[in-house]
């Protein structure tokens, strides 16, 4: 019997929020809403320029988010991903172990913790600046065989195909040990854009994989389709198990020859960062947890609507309890 739910291969990224005004923002010249990639340089300055005095930290990144909702649920689950031995990869891994989870990587000795700084104005617009620090640096020798295989699923982050040679060696090396420990493994493609600029190392993945998470312009790009239903009809052909997440028109699942529509659930969309990785967390909790397919979605769907009814990508509270009212 294996001990742990889920273990990912992922960017650990650490949320950094910081409340500014209209007034201070508006000097920055950043476009409201977007994230962009800068370096660690770019990344201090903005924080000395906002006045970040005591922000709210988070771990994160998107399988990450995933992994922590499973912890959340009750779950079982282990974050394979590369920290520095600095303020934000100490908070990170120390906050992983709180909640539960296993941390298997050591903190690098040097390099900086990846880290995102969410500007949140008050019209609650978030604009992100991200900051890889060392999740560039995840390669196969930071992939722990025990925790793979001691795993009932691996979940892939689809960011990570974009890092470097060395995350793809990493994914690959995760892939095989879960291969011949008999684990199962699911993908999220992350971003539309993953797909066509690194579609054969994720294709190569794909091949082997038994689950699919993706939302609609993902799906599109990876089946070559023009609608998400179309997309799923094709990519239900290449796996065994596919999940394609569509907004306020809810979730489709190809499962065990089944085609099925769950609603979403209505509601006021605040913040829509996480909904995807809730959605996937809590579907993979369902499904190691017992339930069927339909409803392990519906719960996850009803959770995702509580993360895009507030600001910021975790669910704080009864967690569980809002499982159990779904």
């Amino acid at each position: 019997m294996k001990s742990i739910d889920v273990s990912g291969v992922c960017n650990g990224i650490v949320d950094i929020f910081a409340d500014v005004s209209q007034e201070t923002f508006e000097p920055l010249g950043f476009d409201k809403g977007t994230m962009r990639l800068v370096d660690v340089v770019e990344q201090q300055s903005l924080l000395a320029q906002v006045g970040a005095h005591s922000p709210v930290m988070r771990s994160g990144g998107s399988v990450a988010n995933s992994l922590i909702a499973i912890a959340q649920l009750g779950g079982k689950s282990a974050v394979c991903c590369q920290l520095a031995n600095d303020e934000y990869g100490r908070f990170y891994r120390d906050e992983c172990l709180q909640m539960g989870m296993k941390v298997p990587v050591p903190l690098a000795s040097e390099g900086s913790t990846g880290t995102c700084v969410v500007l949140v104005t008050p019209d609650a617009e978030r604009t992100m600046r991200t900051s890889l620090g060392v999740c560039t640096n995840l390669g196969p020798a930071h992939i722990d065989p025990v925790i793979v295989s001691e795993s009932k699923w691996l979940f892939v982050e689809g960011y990570v195909f974009s890092n470097s040679d060395d995350g793809r060696a990493a994914i690959r090396e995760s892939v095989r040990v879960a291969k011949e420990s008999g684990t199962k493994i699911a993908v999220t493609c992350s971003e539309a854009w993953v797909v066509h600029a690194f579609g054969d190392p994720l294709r190569e993945t794909l091949a082997v994989t038994d689950l699919i998470f993706a939302n609609e312009e993902e799906s599109m790009a990876l089946a070559g389709a023009s609608d998400v239903l179309a997309a799923g009809r094709t990519l239900k052909e290449r796996f065994p198990h596919v999940v394609l997440t569509a907004g306020p028109k809810g979730a489709y699942l190809w499962w065990e020859g089944e085609e099925i529509h769950v609603p979403a659930v209505a509601c006021e969309p605040r913040d829509l960062t996480g909904a995807g990785d809730m959605f996937a967390g809590a579907f993979l909790y369902g499904v190691t947890h017992g339930l069927k397919p339909y409803d392990a979605a519906h719960r996850a769907c009803f959770l995702a609507r509580h993360v895009i009814g507030q600001v910021g990508a975790r669910l704080l509270g009864d967690v569980k309890g809002l499982w159990t009212a779904a």
